[in-house]
């Protein structure tokens, strides 16, 4: 796991300043264009999803689509979208969350979750864990049960995981990198 973590963190770009004055944004671009740290990535969270016994992986938007979808097929299981409210056609199960600064709205088709589902949740960053925590709580309304968060990257010092463990009952929290 050593070599993967070296690969990982090579390609992966850190900006500063951005999107504001005092942030690092550790931005994956160049990792997603190296076609052998991207299969690198795809491998290890396809690893999660059969260890986990997920029938599904839920990619949160959007990096989360760029990673679980290629998860999934490797995995050979479906592949659902989380997505921003009002982005899905039809009939959806929504779910509110705090931010920082106001709140937001999630959104997935209800009807591509059932209660034989075991879903692994895919996402690039785990920060606050409010997206994820949400994404928990949607997942659970539509009747599936949660197998497990992985995430590429966790930036520890925003204290997501201890907000989002004891959302998980027990669900495995993967991170590949801890920042």
């Amino acid at each position: 796991m050593t070599d993967i973590k070296e690969l990982l963190l090579s390609r992966i770009r850190d900006v500063a300043d951005y999107p504001e004055p005092g942030v690092m944004f550790k931005d994956i671009t160049p990792l997603l264009a190296d076609p052998a740290a991207f299969t690198a990535l795809t491998d290890a969270l396809a690893e999660i999803a059969e260890r986990t016994r997920a029938t599904k992986v839920v990619g949160l938007e959007a990096r989360g689509f760029i990673l679980g979808a290629p998860v999934a097929v490797r995995a050979g299981i479906g592949f659902i979208p989380v997505r921003k409210a009002g982005k899905l056609p039809g009939a959806t199960l929504a779910q509110s969350y705090d931010l920082e600064y106001g709140s937001a709205e999630i959104e997935v088709h209800a009807e591509d979750l059932t209660a034989e589902d075991r879903v692994l949740i895919v996402d690039d960053v785990l920060a606050t864990g409010g997206t994820a925590e949400a994404s928990v709580q949607l997942i659970r309304r539509a009747g599936a049960e949660v197998a497990g968060l992985a995430v590429l990257m966790e930036l520890g010092f925003l204290s997501g995981r201890a907000r989002l463990e004891p959302v998980l009952n027990g669900a495995t929290l993967e991170a590949l990198l801890t920042v």
